[in-house]
């Protein structure tokens, strides 16, 4: 009972709706090109991403200092159709910005 709270908890929060549409559209990314492309500063950013991987919706890989974030596959039946449905609603997306690949790397 308690995961699944916690999963409907993380789903009450627009920037965390959006924070799992945008890794669903672009995959795996570095901390810092969430943290660029959604223009949030780093200690609200971790908040989210914390909430949505305990809630069982994500997975990190850290390589080095920087940390990577993923839809967790696979997912059970509740979560997977939640971001289908969240794949619906027809949230305008940022761009990506991929610092992590640029000269400058991620500096932030």
């Amino acid at each position: 009972m308690d995961v699944f709270l916690k999963s409907v908890a993380a789903l009450n929060d627009e920037t965390r709706v959006l924070i799992l549409r945008f890794l669903d559209e672009h995959g795996p990314l570095c901390v810092c090109d969430l943290q660029s492309s959604l223009e949030m500063i780093q200690s609200r950013l971790s908040r989210h991403l914390k909430i949505l991987k305990e809630a069982g919706f994500l997975k990190v890989e850290r390589k080095g200092t920087w940390a990577y974030y993923a839809i967790r596959f696979p997912l059970d039946r509740f979560r997977s159709e939640a971001l289908e449905e969240i794949r619906h609603l027809g949230i305008d997306l940022p761009k990506l910005q991929k610092l992590s690949e640029t000269d400058q790397g991620c500096k932030l």
